[in-house]
């Protein structure tokens, strides 16, 4: 299976989408407008009496006037606004959110669309509307509903680096679903010519780490952090080593393992092994949702609120199941199966 998350744009646009970095900025500019506004004003007062300069002092009052009444909704807004769990509200749509999309700088309204698709003959097998922005979270959960809808007791999936989670993985891992997805790059390291911790390999039977220098860092104790055990790991030779400075400018580099590092480690050997499976995945999640967004017009959904638009999605999943179940097998033999279930 195949998962992945798409972002769809809800009745909602962005000037009725209120978040505190947008109250913030649309704050700015109306103080700003405001002091140019009263700026002009000081100007036209100090000019010779006429009906032009009586216009223009009426026009800008006025405009002022407007801009300290929409300052009044916008600190309502901004009251409402952090009133609510994630500070963040919608006029239009309530349920719907702000979300970041791939383009840079660029964003929507709307929600974002979870599915899993079989690798086979690319039908959503399961599929879920959220309101939450990132797909960090919904790995464990989506793969779950695929193992109820398909009633098997193991899953293969794959996804893509926005779903890798440790604590997800390791749900996963005791539902017995086999994760395979690559791991984001977090250090800036690499791009700095130094080594990072995929430079230092594990030994798990002396439970300890090979730097790239030779030296062995060896494990010394380990805490909790955030609810998670972390096992921490050094050696002392640090400050006599040749290439030290490609490493660390500490006195020692210190490497920390997670308990279950294990699971994480066993999901890159995976991958490194079948590096093909994310091309599969791309051929095999992207192509439904690019159908349906096409169906759509690449416009908005038509219902409000989380409830209503999940109905409206799993009515476009039907539609596009349907479609593919007659391309795969004939409409005769679909209504034989349909009717004899």
């Amino acid at each position: 299976m195949a998962i992945d998350g798409a972002k769809f744009k809800a009745v909602n646009t962005r000037d009725r989408n209120f978040t505190k970095g947008k109250v913030k900025r649309r704050r700015e500019q109306i103080e700003e407008s405001v002091a140019r506004y009263l700026h002009q004003l000081d100007s036209a007062d100090r000019q010779e009496p006429s009906l032009a300069r009586t216009t223009k002092t009426a026009r800008l009052t006025d405009k002022i006037t407007m801009l300290r009444e929409e300052m009044g909704r916008l600190e309502e807004r901004e009251a409402l606004m952090l009133a609510t769990e994630d500070q963040q509200i919608s006029l239009t749509d309530p349920d719907a959110r702000s979300m970041a999309t791939s383009g840079r700088g660029s964003g929507m309204v709307g929600y974002n669309v979870q599915s899993a698709v079989d690798t086979k003959h690319h039908l959503i097998v399961a599929h879920e509307v959220t309101n939450v922005g990132t797909d960090r979270a919904q790995l464990a959960h989506i793969a779950k509903r695929t193992m109820a809808a398909l009633q098997v007791d193991k899953l293969d999936v794959v996804a893509d680096r926005g779903y890798f989670s440790s604590d997800e993985i390791l749900d996963c891992h005791k539902a017995n679903i086999t994760v395979s997805l690559p791991k984001p790059q977090t250090s800036n390291n690499r791009l700095k010519g130094k080594f990072v911790k995929a430079d230092f390999r594990y030994v798990k039977e002396d439970d300890a780490y090979i730097c790239p220098a030779g030296e062995r860092l060896v494990y010394h104790f380990k805490n909790q952090e955030n609810g998670k055990t972390f096992h921490r790991y050094w050696t002392n030779v640090c400050q006599h080593c040749a290439i030290k400075d490609q490493c660390t400018t500490d006195k020692q580099r210190r490497i920390t393992r997670w308990e279950h590092e294990d699971i994480l480690d066993e999901v890159q050997r995976r991958l490194d092994e079948q590096p093909e499976k994310m091309r599969m995945r791309r051929e095999t999640v992207e192509h439904p949702f690019g159908t349906i967004k096409c169906w759509m017009g690449y416009t908005h959904f038509q219902m409000k609120k989380l409830k209503n638009v999940g109905t409206e999605m799993a009515l476009h999943v039907l539609a596009y199941n349907l479609k593919r179940v007659i391309n795969i097998m004939g409409i005769r033999p679909l209504t034989a199966a349909m009717m004899a279930a």
